[in-house]
């Protein structure tokens, strides 16, 4: 699989037999003990159970399932069983962590023992955890892992501030095998007890067809403006995204249909890949389903998972509103026209076969946000009414068979998650017995010396170098030790800190030269891969201006005075639409480069700054009236084109 859960399928063993059956089971259990937990049905039947045995539980099964299904090596061949040092991997799995399920609580009641048992178990298992995630992920979150670990064993050795008090390998062992702040900690409880819900909702919907709903839906609305495919491909991704929160599975699921249709209409190669890319990674930020980091940021800072809903709304729609504009300008630069009328769906004939669909949502956003329920438990309400209403028609009538399939895809799924969050809880150990999260927040507001937009250019900085090969959750969990507390520190909101730290580290998917899900794009468009990578940044521009927006501007997470809001939110869309039109290069004809930078300097100072007020208040202005004189010349040099034509 790759890091965000779209299986690469040349990882797997192509099992046969017995064997097929015992996985999809083990898939199976993994989907069904998820929902269990989501809705609470150990409370109704009256059991006492720590999250801590579920967690060992979740963790025990994953383990086993990895050392049956994946492949040791990638030499390895296809249909030759198990090897017998799979089976040891698999049985040392089951027995360390059956250990918590069945004796965690006589554990805690002495938490900082090292008894053999603890710190030989813990060894195990962080061996075991390692292994799983380089056959699934690879070597970067190991060699991450490996140096944590080995500054939390040998910090006595290091200079100045990152001197600490080392830790004994039978403490470290004991402490991430049943701490809380490790390897049981907040990200694989996250996963565990509301991811795999999600991913069980946009299953469930993807076997009744609601990918040809959204993508009919979205040519109905838009195929037959100029660059109409560019554009259901950018309306498809957004929409899809609402039900994966994974960039590359928006990729491999939408890219095979949006690429080849935008490269019919004319768009290059390239800039088709760019665009499903861009699209598709704003699904992370596209409420209400936004990937496992948003439910990581509402644990980590102990508020309900609609407050992050509701701060990142606005962010996504000037995120979309830039990628909208640019693909229009684009389509008019190229003389793209949209698609003829008799290839178009109906959007009567869409809604009759589709309306199904909203009902599901309805209940997701309802329950998430005005009931303020659990995510996971939401996420459950909102598959059971799918379920419920897809029987009302045969198109969407899900069989039997479908939802076994659903169930199964959800746990293999979720295995890539699995091993990364288990990893994280490795790292955040390491940090958290060490102490080096508060050495390294104090280096970091050292060496800004007083100034928070250098302390943000380091951080967006360290963002983009972590972020070569390295899954959003695990980038943000490290800034969000490492770096929040930083901001904090300067009178940053919490919110606001952590959804900065969340951009980038999502936009290490568009960013050369590590950018996951460009690559999948490049794959499917057979193109170059570094014109798709900086096409892919212009058209992503504003992700990587909106965070430090968010940041001095709190209102533009909807926090602070409605006055002050309106004016943020107008001022913001504004300044967007002058940035997304200078980085495109044209508006009603082409710009040159003149015009463009103006363009580009007219956008930026309507972007809410950290100047005064009455400072911000004049070059906002300036910026507006220059932004509109540009627009003006550039609609007088058409119209002279235009005359000279005649």
């Amino acid at each position: 699989m790759t890091e965000d859960g779209a299986q690469d399928s040349g990882k797997y063993r192509n099992h046969r037999g017995a064997f097929k059956p015992l996985l999809n089971f083990l898939y199976f259990l993994i989907t069904l003990f998820g929902v269990a937990w989501a809705v609470q049905v150990q409370h109704m039947l009256g059991l006492v159970v720590f999250r801590e045995q579920y967690l060992a539980l979740m963790l025990g099964i994953g383990l086993v399932t990895i050392f049956i299904a994946v492949k040791a090596r990638k030499g390895e061949p296809d249909g030759g069983g198990v090897p017998w040092y799979d089976w040891i991997g698999a049985g040392l799995s089951l027995i360390t962590t059956s250990y918590i399920v069945v004796q965690y609580p006589e554990l805690i009641l002495d938490i900082a023992s090292t008894t053999p048992d603890r710190w030989g178990f813990g060894a195990i298992i962080v061996l075991l955890i390692l292994e799983a995630t380089r056959r699934l992920v690879g070597w970067i979150l190991i060699w991450l892992a490996l140096i944590f670990i080995a500054y939390a064993k040998y910090s006595h050795l290091f200079p100045g501030i990152l001197n600490a008090p080392s830790t004994e390998w039978a403490r470290l062992g004991a402490y991430f095998y049943i701490d809380t702040n490790a390897v049981l900690g907040l990200p694989l409880t996250v996963m565990s007890t509301i991811i795999i819900a999600f991913i069980l909702f946009g299953r469930i919907l993807y076997s009744m067809n609601a990918d040809k709903f959204l993508t009919g839906f979205a040519l109905a609305i838009m195929g037959r403006y100029r660059g109409g495919p560019a554009k259901v491909a950018v309306g498809a991704s957004s929409l899809f995204g609402t039900i994966s929160g994974s960039v590359v599975s928006n990729v491999v699921m939408d890219g095979p249909i949006t690429i080849p249709m935008m490269t019919n209409s004319g768009y290059k190669p390239h800039m088709a890949a760019a665009i499903e890319a861009v699209a598709s990674t704003g699904g992370q930020i596209m409420p209400p389903v936004m990937g496992i980091t948003a439910f990581l940021i509402a644990d980590w800072l102990g508020i309900a998972y609609s407050e992050v809903v509701i701060a990142a709304l606005f962010p996504a729609v000037l995120y979309y509103v830039a990628l909208f504009m640019q693909v229009d300008l684009e389509a008019a630069k190229a003389g793209l026209v949209g698609l003829p009328a008799d290839r178009l769906p109906q959007i009567g004939q869409v809604m009759r076969q589709g309306w199904v669909f909203i009902l599901p949502f309805g209940i997701l956003i309802y329950t998430l946000i005005w009931l303020a329920w659990e995510p996971g438990k939401s996420a459950v309400a909102a598959v059971f009414a799918a379920l419920v209403i897809g029987f009302l028609q045969p198109t969407t009538r899900p069989t039997l068979r479908k939802i076994w399939i659903a169930m199964v895809e959800t746990g293999q799924t979720v295995l890539d998650l699995l091993v990364i969050t288990a990893v994280a809880g490795l790292i955040i150990g390491s940090l958290q017995v060490s102490g080096l999260a508060f050495g390294m927040s104090l280096i970091l507001v050292t060496v800004a010396a007083g100034s928070l937009i250098l302390l943000l250019m380091m951080t967006a900085g360290l963002s983009f170098v972590l972020g070569m090969g390295m899954p959003t959750a695990v980038i943000y969990i490290l800034l969000a030790i490492l770096v929040a507390p930083s901001l904090t520190e300067f009178g940053v909101p919490p919110l606001a800190a952590h959804l900065f730290l969340f951009y980038f580290g999502m936009l290490s998917m568009i960013t050369p030269p590590m950018c996951i899900a460009t690559f999948a794009a490049a794959t499917i468009a057979r193109c170059d891969f570094w014109s798709a990578g900086w096409a892919g940044m212009r058209l992503g521009i504003v992700a990587y201006i909106i965070p430090f927006m968010f940041v001095y501007h709190p209102e533009l997470l909807l926090i602070g005075e409605p006055l002050n809001i309106v004016l943020a939110l107008i001022t913001a869309l504004v300044g967007v639409a002058f940035l997304s039109t200078g980085f495109a290069g044209y508006l009603f004809a082409p710009m040159n480069r003149i015009s463009q930078v103006l363009m580009i300097i007219a956008g930026l100072s309507l972007i809410p700054s950290p100047l005064g007020s009455r400072l911000w208040l004049a070059v906002n202005i300036g910026g507006f009236v220059l932004g509109i004189a540009t627009a003006l010349r550039q609609r007088m040099l058409a119209a002279a084109k235009v005359a000279e034509a005649v």
